[in-house]
């Protein structure tokens, strides 16, 4: 009769509570502290007064990614392995670096995949002394090759600064004599260097479990990470490199999710960002993506026939498209109630994801040898195109196109770039023949408005700005190094904004005189 009882509570019960009430009677303390946790984040202090959080199953996500997103004409940063935690990583028994000892110069770190990122390093970067002579033309006024006016030969980097562990100077002479400038960034690069060794420290990473949906009366704050991760119910994050780390991947889908949901931070509000036409490209596709309820349900009754999923096309993908799908599906939980089909498209859309080659065949069926994920939580599907759009776009294999379904992603594209512009060419005629909303994010200031005034000058006054530049709510709050010089720090979606073709409205011609 007791385990009747049993059984028939179990099932009004969440896992999470029964795992608490397996704990041992004579262990009270350990059965409650893992509830007590609170949110921190960056930027914020951490509050004394610790919040307990009830939360759900969790879906476990890698702890890292093989690549990270990095500019046009830069190598990609070291790779982690994407297997699952196992039961040694959660007791301790594989950690190989303690929190309290991260920090460790590249050459000499215990991790042989940082060793052999200092040793390419040293093999690529170039010494910014202004003394050297200049390898390569300036990206941006706050390039350092831009001071480089002196006669040395170019001479590549030796010298490890003792503060931040990473190879910045030919030799020490040249690191002292340029230390105040070195100063700026060093802070940064000590962050880089200890959140890297964080990742290969083999401890267990709590951060990387993320919620499950949710029910659709639980509205989701998009203020900040702070409150998105506290009104999804995300598992608590009390440590800054925590918070670093897991922003470093959620910052992909919550910077589109922010920007298209309802309760987006970016509205026609002063400081909201959103013009008048951007209002109207975003309405329409809210109109989709929060559509009223129907009374479906799962009898025959309450059939209903269901719309086509909303098409996010992402140009350009290549880190992306390798994240772990846990991290993709965080988007259509923004929006319970309709389905998703993200298109990575691009080159180097299949980079860092060796074990799906050699790609499919291209057939009558497939004409251009799509690699096509589906059934991911039900409500996404994932095709991936190792192509340019505007080959695709002229083939008509995803017309016609609809601004109350349709939408376009470009992280960091590069559009203005000297080394990328030149693939864009031919693909934006075809963005802004489509009149769809096209979302765009930078590494830095300088970087978006080098974008848009490249974007301005092609488009030659047929575009319209939906979303003004500024900086993204939802950027990665981690640093990333550019081994190929490593004087060059940026995080991830650092700013955002949005265009589209302009659009012109017709409206009946009346003469002179009629009313």
């Amino acid at each position: 009769m007791q385990a009747t009882i049993s059984a028939m509570a179990s099932k009004n019960i969440c896992t999470r509570c029964l795992r608490m009430a397996a704990v041992p009677a004579a262990r009270p303390a350990a059965r409650h502290a893992a509830n007590r946790r609170t949110f921190a984040s960056s930027a914020a202090v951490q509050s004394s007064k610790q919040r307990q959080i009830h939360h759900s199953a969790r879906q476990s996500a890698a702890p890292g990614v093989d690549s990270l997103h990095q500019p046009a004409n830069e190598a990609p940063p070291y790779s982690t392995p994407r297997g699952r935690t196992t039961d040694k990583q959660r007791d301790g028994s594989q950690v190989m670096l303690q929190p309290n000892n991260l920090f460790h110069s590249f050459s000499n770190s215990p991790s042989p995949a940082i060793r052999q990122r200092a040793a390419v390093m040293k093999q690529n970067a170039y010494c910014p002394h202004p003394e050297h002579q200049a390898t390569r033309t300036p990206t941006s006024p706050n390039d350092l090759e831009s001071r480089k006016t002196g006669s040395l030969p170019p001479a590549h980097v030796r010298y490890e600064c003792p503060d931040c562990g990473i190879p910045v100077s030919c030799s020490e002479e040249h690191f002292a004599d340029d230390y105040e400038a070195h100063l700026e960034i060093c802070d940064q690069l000590r962050e880089i260097n200890e959140d890297d060794h964080d990742l290969v420290s083999g401890r267990f990473f709590p951060e990387f479990e993320y919620p499950a949906a949710t029910m659709d009366e639980a509205q989701v704050n998009l203020t900040n990470w702070d409150t998105l991760m506290y009104s999804r119910e995300f598992n608590a994050v009390n440590d800054e490199r925590a918070m670093r780390q897991v922003t470093r991947l959620l910052t992909y889908p919550i910077t589109v999710g922010s920007v298209l949901h309802e309760l987006s931070p970016y509205n026609i509000s002063k400081s909201g960002r959103l013009t008048s036409e951007g209002l109207r490209s975003m309405s329409a596709l809210r109109y989709t993506l929060h559509p009223p309820r129907s009374g479906a349900d799962i009898t025959v009754k309450g059939l209903r026939p269901n719309p086509p999923p909303v098409r996010i096309f992402i140009l350009g993908a290549r880190a992306e498209s390798s994240l772990p799908r846990e991290v993709w599906l965080q988007l259509s939980h923004l929006f319970p109630r309709i389905s998703f089909h993200l298109i990575f498209i691009g080159p180097e859309s299949m980079a860092n994801r060796d074990h799906e080659f050699p790609l499919p065949e291209r057939t009558p069926s497939n004409p251009f040898g799509a690699i096509v994920e589906d059934r991911l939580g039900g409500q996404m599907k994932i095709s991936t195109y190792v192509d340019y759009f505007h080959t695709l776009h002229e083939a008509q294999h995803f017309g016609p196109f609809d601004p109350y379904f349709d939408a376009v992603v470009c992280f960091h594209p590069g559009l203005g770039h000297p080394a990328s512009s030149h693939e864009w060419q031919q693909t934006l005629p075809k963005l802004l023949d489509m009149k769809v909303p096209v979302i765009c994010t930078g590494y830095t200031d300088f970087d978006m408005k080098r974008d848009i005034d490249w974007v301005k000058t092609q488009a030659g006054g047929e575009m319209d700005l939906l979303l003004e530049p500024g900086e993204n709510r939802f950027r990665s709050l981690r640093w990333d190094l550019n081994d190929l010089d490593p004087g060059d720090v940026s995080c991830g979606n650092f700013g955002v904004w949005a265009f589209r073709g302009k659009r012109y409205e017709a409206d009946n011609y009346r003469a002179k005189g009629e009313e």
